[in-house]
């Protein structure tokens, strides 16, 4: 096994026998990428065997199999993420040049390299440019249409969507629901399972799990979901800030960093890929610090921002939230293309009348009355008015201290069970 580095945290090889994952744990290798496909002829280890030996010297496996004729700007896009972990990287194909074309496809796309100098890593690596550019210029433009399907949660009025890219038989789920029964304590994955089941009839893989913000009216099924489906998941960095304000407010001695529970913590303008499907994250605080857009070819996931027109806004009043802000997001998703259409996260069915969730730009900008002929000081000041005669959500003590953790339960006590903690008297009622 040849090991070409490419920079100190990234380097490329041909596929390694047994014996040097020893070897590569102690060249202080803490990730391996495998961009082989099992069916590729050769005798090499499988992709299970791979991982089997990775993981028993603690170092971090994925799965991340291509050749030119099912490469999908995702598959791009998702090893950059992964080197986003900050670990010592080793990714091997059959050679090491299909590995390299990832990087340098990646830093062609993001203008960090031009034509002629990724011509000439190509050369360096051994990879083969002429067919690496013949499928950059076949995929320059993008799939500007997403495939959407609502799943609509009536208990706490909760939308959760599966997004996808059909021609690439590839999806992205976002804001699943975790179902709890607040009267026996048990938690269950009915809905999970619902979307699922879905996925599979459509024969789609999944690519992303996403969670907009940390949901205080629901607990999220996305750690869960990424575990069943192999998938990445992914929120906003700001996490980190929303943790730090919910951890003291439940005196929580230990919660693990954002970086280990989720796969992507999305900074403002971060572009990753479902199929063909370019995504782009805004960052919409206001309801929460952490909130964001999933901006995803002419779809937006707007959750706790605009609600249906009908229904004005989401709230600004909870811990890290700000009226201010929220206007600010409003006006950064009004100023999408006026026909993008928006997928809130929620639907209270006012009057009673059908769920409903999708709208566009131009109709919210026409016909909610929180922004048409609204000004920024009107809108504080009536956010602020109408959130001081607003409940919290009954979920909210339960919910929030799971989905700082991305749906997955506080650690279990000593009698092997999970307890989740109430803080009395810290809000008034």
């Amino acid at each position: 096994m040849r090991i070409r580095t490419y920079h100190h945290q990234l380097s490329f090889s041909g596929a390694p026998a047994a014996s040097d994952f020893a070897t590569l744990h102690q060249q202080g290798y803490r990730l391996i990428v495998n961009n082989r496909p099992d069916e590729e002829p050769g005798e090499h280890l499988s992709h299970q065997q791979e991982k089997t030996l990775a993981e028993g010297m603690g170092i971090d496996y994925v799965y991340l199999p291509y050749t030119f004729d099912t490469l999908t700007w995702e598959t791009v896009y998702t090893f950059h993420y992964l080197l986003r972990r900050g670990k010592k990287t080793l990714a091997h194909c059959r050679s090491g040049a299909r590995s390299a074309c990832l990087a340098l496809l990646h830093a062609l796309r993001e203008g960090r390299i031009d034509e002629a100098r990724f011509r000439s890593q190509c050369e360096e690596y051994g990879a083969d440019a002429d067919k690496a550019l013949s499928w950059y210029r076949r995929h320059q433009s993008v799939q500007s249409h997403a495939q959407v399907h609502a799943f609509y949660e009536p208990e706490s009025g909760s939308l959760q969507y599966v997004v996808a890219d059909p021609e690439a038989r590839r999806c992205a789920i976002i804001d699943p629901v975790l179902d709890f029964d607040r009267r026996s304590g048990t938690v269950s994955h009915q809905q999970a399972h619902t979307i699922l089941s879905f996925i599979r009839q459509q024969g789609w893989g999944v690519a992303w799990v996403l969670d907009t913000h940390p949901h205080a009216d629901h607990f999220s099924a996305a750690t869960w979901l990424a575990q069943k489906t192999g998938a990445l998941s992914g929120i906003g960095e700001k996490i980190t800030a929303v943790q730090g304000l919910w951890q003291d407010i439940y005196n929580l001695k230990e919660l693990p960093p954002a970086e280990t529970v989720w796969d992507a913590l999305f900074a403002d303008g971060d572009v990753f890929f479902i199929g063909n499907l370019r995504a782009e994250v805004l960052l919409s605080p206001g309801h929460t610090l952490a909130s964001v857009t999933y901006h995803i070819a002419d779809a937006a996931f707007i959750h706790d921002t605009f609600f249906m027109p009908d229904s004005g806004t989401a709230r600004a009043d909870f811990p890290g939230g700000n009226a201010e802000a929220l206007w600010d997001s409003l006006q950064r998703i009004l100023s999408l293309p006026a026909d993008t259409r928006l997928f809130t996260g929620h639907d209270y069915r006012p009057a009673g009348r059908e769920a409903r969730w999708e709208s566009t730009v131009r109709e919210q900008r026409e016909n909610n009355p929180w922004v048409a002929n609204m000004d920024k000081a009107q809108f504080i000041a009536q956010r602020k008015q109408r959130d001081a005669t607003l409940p919290h959500p009954e979920l909210m003590l339960m919910a929030l201290q799971v989905n700082i953790r991305g749906g997955v339960l506080p650690d279990c006590e000593d009698d092997g069970r999970h307890y989740l903690k109430i803080p009395v008297n810290r809000f008034k009622g």
